[in-house]
């Protein structure tokens, strides 16, 4: 039994023309030029991952793995990171592997940590040209990573999001090896299984959620079976499940093994897995978080809330091109695809990515689990949404193709003019890139007021920076001769571990902070620009939309405070 792809039978009917180049010949130029993507993202990331600034997760998240690293060289004596704070419910794989490079890494330990996480984001970039290479060709792969490159949501959140942007890396690499498995039943090779265990216990060692990925291969392999009772009878449906099942079986005990050398809490007690997944599935934290211009509890977002998050933060190309391959799939559908036994049992290989890609939406609408900061929580359905995005735009682009020399070049050039308007748009905002809101929501200026923006502080980093710069201007280009003081409303960390010796933060020393120099506030929380006067004197934007701004307070222009 074939297993072709039902997007791949194209609905629109078209085939891709011969040209000059044979079709093999047209794949490895694609192939190049997804490699040269992604060589190219490595050199902007080692070019620019200094310029972001330190989240506010990154301090506990950097202690949990010193502590994972302590528990081993410790003998097992040293428990703590069984304990420390509520880091014990996730994975360590990032943060213990940091640990194990910050002290040979030639840079600081944050701009170590960034320059990891801008690799891992990479990585997963390349896990969707590999998805989607497998389903539908190079052109389709590439069309994918370069969408997910692309995306703001996630680019912008390689360097400094050091939790969920390597889970979403797993995430997509899993998936892809599921879906090897699936081409390769009702007999799958060792190899494709062990690499398909290998990298669900690296996403388990980030997160619990990782256990989907299983259950997307799990609803696949099951709906194989049903097709071969359906087509065969139960005889044959009994023979592939003896033929099959053992051999997935060792992906199992190598997923368990790697997720405890990585998160060895989850394996003092049987349970602990299942214990994290209830904790972070209605996390015990209530905060407010911005939602189309009301404030709502984290605790019971509503219902629409990842729904319209992803509607606002996704580049209008990954969104429509989800929606065009949802109604291929349709046409697919109506038309009877599904009636042949290629296009029946073809349909398996799309499961887990249909999965990955809907059912986190569906379950979140359904369970309202703890959710703010946007789609941060659900990053991982972004590289699912920009795969299938990637093989829709083939698609059509086949039809088009199919049309006439021309038609299908003019379709080229518009895919090219859109993406050099994305990345434009993603070079104009850096390094805020994560703060994009597509023009559903019209850009930013539609944004602000009504969808959270810098939650990191990661602005507040280039301030201190231009602040810095400033100050030292006045004073020929050298150090200040007196000490000055600053105030920060924000993310004090994304300052902490930059001040030059002149300047001295305040926050969390005793001194009074109504009396600093200078006051940095972001506009994430709109109280904090008005909690002090002074003089504007610097203003980091993005799309003329405010993200930190700072006051300058020295006399003569230092208000008194009052009472």
């Amino acid at each position: 039994m074939s297993l072709m792809p039902p997007l791949g039978l194209n609905p629109l009917g078209a085939t891709p023309p011969a040209g000059a180049l044979s079709q093999r010949r047209a794949g490895a130029l694609w192939d190049d030029m997804a490699r040269a993507l992604l060589l190219c993202l490595i050199i902007l990331a080692a070019l620019t991952f200094r310029n972001y600034g330190i989240s506010t997760d990154e301090e506990v998240q950097h202690i949990y793995g010193k502590k994972l690293l302590s528990f081993y060289l410790s003998g097992f004596t040293d428990r703590s990171a069984f304990h420390f704070k509520d880091l014990y419910l996730y994975g360590g794989l990032f943060d213990l592997v940091t640990a194990l490079v910050v002290p040979i890494s030639p840079f600081e330990e944050y701009e170590t940590r960034h320059l990891l996480c801008a690799l891992v984001g990479v990585l997963g970039i390349a896990g969707c040209w590999r998805y989607a290479r497998l389903l539908a060709g190079p052109r389709a792969g590439f069309l994918a990573a370069a969408l997910l490159a692309l995306s703001g949501v996630y680019y912008g959140a390689m360097f400094n999001n050091t939790k969920d942007v390597p889970f979403a890396a797993g995430m997509v690499w899993t998936l892809y090896f599921a879906t090897r498995i699936i081409g390769q039943m009702p007999a799958p090779r060792r190899s494709a299984v062990l690499k398909f265990g290998l990298a669900l216990g690296l996403t388990l060692s980030i997160r619990v959620g990782g256990v989907l990925a299983g259950f997307y291969l799990a609803v696949a392999l099951a709906l194989y079976v049903v097709l071969v009772a359906w087509r065969g009878g139960l005889r044959p449906a009994f023979g592939v499940v003896r033929r099959s099942v053992p051999p997935l079986l060792p992906a199992i005990p190598l997923a368990y093994a790697v997720m405890a050398l990585f998160w060895p809490w989850a394996v003092q007690k049987p349970l602990n897995p299942l214990e994290a997944l209830r904790v972070v599935s209605h996390f015990p934290i209530d905060i407010q978080t911005l939602f189309m211009g009301r404030m709502v509890s984290s605790a019971a977002p509503p219902a629409l809330y990842l729904p319209v998050y992803l509607g606002v933060k996704l580049p209008e190309a990954v969104l429509l091109g989800t929606l065009a391959a949802v109604v291929l799939a349709a046409l697919w559908v109506v038309r009877g695809g599904w009636r042949s036994v290629d296009g029946a049992f073809g349909a398996v290989r799309w499961v887990p990515l249909a999965l990955a890609a809907f059912l986190p939406v569906i379950l979140f609408m359904l369970m309202r689990p703890s959710v703010y900061n946007g789609i941060r929580h659900f990053l991982f359905v972004a590289p699912p949404m920009a795969v299938l995005a990637g093989i829709a735009f083939d698609r059509l682009w086949c039809g088009a193709e199919a049309l006439g020399r021309r038609t299908g070049q003019a379709y080229g050039a518009a895919a090219i003019a859109v993406a050099v308007l994305y990345a434009w748009q993603l070079g104009a905002m850096h390094p805020n890139q994560y703060v994009y809101y597509n023009q559903f929501t019209g850009g930013l200026k539609g944004a602000e007021g009504r969808f959270e923006l810098d939650y990191w502080g990661n602005s507040q980093h280039e301030a201190l920076a231009e602040l810095v710069a400033l100050v030292e201007r006045e004073n020929g280009g050298k150090a200040p001769p007196r000490q000055y003081t600053l105030s920060v409303c924000g993310n004090t960390l994304a300052v902490r571990f930059e001040l030059p010796p002149w300047l001295k933060l305040v926050n969390g020393t005793g001194l009074d902070w109504r009396k600093a120099d200078f006051f940095m506030a972001f506009t994430q929380v709109k109280q904090c620009p008005s909690l002090l006067g002074g003089q504007p004197i610097i203003e980091v934007a993005a799309d003329d939309v405010p993200l930190t701004i700072v006051k300058d307070r020295r006399p003569p222009l230092a208000e008194v405070p009052t009472e």
